[in-house]
Formats: C-alpha cells, sequence, structure tokens
C-alpha cells in the first residue's frame, strides 16, 4: 500500500437498477469507518441508472461507467483498479448496516490469516424487512464443510484479502465456470487460506423476483455441479471425474440426470469422511452419515419415480413428465 491509498475497496457493480442503486450507495457512505476509496462501475446500464448515479459527488467515490460484460468482468476490473488491502463487495440492491466495515475491518485484521469474511444477513422481500435471515455457519471446519457442496457466504457481505483475490486470480469469467462467480471463487479461496462468517446480521438482503439465484436454468445448476465437484475431489484427494464423486455432487442439487447407473452409497460415505480429514467432529461425521442417507433416499425416489412414468400412458404419462422435469431436472 502506498501512503495515498485506503485500507479499504469497495467494489459496486451497477446495471439497471436506479430504484435502489442510491440507497445501496448511501449504505457505505454512511459507515462511520472512512478509511475507503469506492469503485461504482456502470456496466452499461440502459435505463435511467446513470443519471442517478452523477447525483453522488462524494470525494471516495470513483465512477466508471463501460460497455456491458457481465458481474465477474466488472468485478475484475474494480479489483484491478483496488489499491486497498481488502476489497469489499456491495450489491446494487442490497444494503450494508452501519458497522459492516469496521467490525469486518477488525476482524481480518486480527486474523491475518483469513482471506474471506462473510457476515450474516437480514432478508428484505422488495422494499420490506422481513424476519429470514441468512446464517450460515461461523465454525471454520464446518465452513470448510459445507463449500463442499454449495456457497455459505452472502456475496454482498463478502470482504477479500487482495493478496490473497490476487494470488487466485479473481473472479473467473469463463461462461462454462461462471455463475455462480461467487462460490467458484470461495472455492478456490479456502484451498489457500482460511475463510469465516462473523455471527452477526451486519446486511440487509434484498430478494427481487426472477433473481437468477432463485430461478437458475439448468446450465446454472450443472455449473453448481461442476464446482462442487472439484471441492470434493480435491479434498478427498481422488481425480475429478471420479463418478462417485460426480454423483455426491449431482443428487446433493437434484441433478438426477448426471447421476451414474449405479451409485455406490457406502463409497460415497467414505469420500465424503476422507474429504473431512482424520481431525473431523463427531457432529460432521455424523452429518455425512444423514447426507449419505438423504441423497440415497432421494435417488430411490427417483428411481421410483421413472419407474411409474414408465409405466404411465395418455395424459398421465404427460402429467407425470412435467412433474418429473420440475422435481428431477432443474434447480
Amino acid at each position: 500500500m502506498t501512503a495515498n491509498s485506503s485500507l479499504v475497496s469497495v467494489i459496486l457493480p451497477v446495471w439497471n437498477c436506479p430504484g435502489y442503486v442510491g440507497a445501496a450507495i448511501e449504505s457505505i457512505l454512511a459507515q462511520p469507518f472512512t478509511d475507503f476509496e469506492f469503485f461504482i462501475i456502470d456496466d452499461g446500464s440502459t435505463d435511467e441508472t446513470p443519471d442517478v448515479l452523477r447525483r453522488y459527488t462524494d470525494p471516495r467515490i470513483r465512477q466508471i461507467r463501460q460497455e456491458n460484460m457481465g458481474l465477474a468482468g466488472t468485478l475484475n476490473v474494480g479489483i484491478g483498479l483496488a489499491r486497498g488491502k481488502y476489497i469489499a463487495r456491495q450489491d446494487q440492491d442490497d444494503l450494508s448496516l452501519p458497522d459492516r466495515l469496521a467490525r469486518q475491518v477488525a476482524y481480518m485484521e486480527a486474523h491475518p490469516e483469513c482471506g474471506l469474511l462473510g457476515t450474516w444477513a437480514q432478508i428484505m422481500e422488495g422494499d420490506r424487512l422481513v424476519q429470514r435471515y441468512h446464517r450460515h455457519s461461523c465454525d471454520p471446519a464446518e465452513l470448510r464443510y459445507h463449500l463442499l457442496f454449495n456457497n455459505p457466504f452472502v456475496h454482498s457481505s463478502a470482504l477479500l484479502r487482495k493478496s490473497v483475490l490476487d494470488a487466485v486470480g479473481g473472479y473467473s469469467t469463463d461462461p462454462t465456470r461462471q455463475p455462480p462467480e461467487d462460490y467458484e471463487l470461495w472455492s478456490r479461496m479456502f484451498r489457500v487460506a482460511e475463510v469465516a462468517n462473523l455471527p452477526e446480521v451486519l446486511l440487509y438482503y434484498r430478494e427481487i423476483p426472477g433473481s437468477m439465484s432463485r430461478v437458475g436454468p439448468s446450465p446454472f445448476r450443472n455449473r453448481v455441479v461442476r464446482v462442487s465437484s472439484e471441492n470434493i475431489a480435491l479434498a478427498a484427494g481422488l481425480p475429478i471425474d471420479d463418478p462417485q464423486v460426480l454423483n455426491i455432487a449431482a443428487l446433493t442439487h437434484g441433478a438426477a440426470d448426471l447421476v451414474s447407473r449405479r451409485p455406490d452409497f457406502r463409497r460415497m460415505s467414505c469420500i465424503l469422511k476422507t474429504a473431512l480429514g482424520p481431525a473431523a467432529s463427531k457432529a460432521l461425521l455424523t452429518d455425512v452419515d444423514h447426507r449419505v442417507a438423504s441423497l440415497r433416499a432421494m435417488h430411490l425416489a427417483n428411481h421410483a419415480f421413472l419407474g411409474a412414468l414408465v409405466a404411465a400412458q395418455g395424459p398421465v404419462r404427460d402429467l407425470l413428465k412435467r412433474i418429473y422435469r420440475l422435481l428431477f431436472k432443474k434447480r
């Protein structure tokens, strides 16, 4: 860091969000922690969003407008410009609570081994704050276990150590790997650094109907399965194309079409226990047993449903086909 650098670089990518982005910006500017630079990157908005952004003239803000390149590429633009020791994510429709940056920076300064720090979040449905929360695990061993399967972090709450981010190469822009750009990046980061969540609600996370994270198409699901398979294989010391590794990830995400004909549930259990390592807690080992039992039940249900589908005829068969696609083909 140079003498003119800020400790934190906040990156807010924006695309066509005039109704919410002002509040998101103000939630950062209102932080009592002030040692930050603030990159607001308009990724080719085609509505009145640029007019909203022009209202903000705080000297810590650097506004950038570019041709549309998508979320991952836009985040990498901000990372490339950032001079801070830490990168703070902020989504255009979420709100950071007043102590967010101060609390996260204090933790990271006290834990130099940590490369990624998230927080809990309370959910907003549109403009209404509701009594639902993202309260992901805060135990380091549990977090590493959950990362084998999915994303236990709220992306907009993330504070990233820039040295770790630079070491793993930032967000992937490979269209076969993103989205999920966040889970894909966390998966590379947790292999080289510690990860953590603060057990405090420091973000309001806005749910908007039609969001990709809730109604993503099958290719999105398949990419999540791919990243999960890589995480499990690497943790267990196995080839990435091991069929039972793929079975674990596929069944976890309801991708019955990716499951091999003869899933070996006993071996799946052994794989996950190997991935946990010799120091795994009894609670996590028990969770593996429950998880594999659940995957087996899911597979048997799918198999039984297919049997009924084959036997059915006429309108019943058409109805079962639609139900099957809903339950087992999309996630």
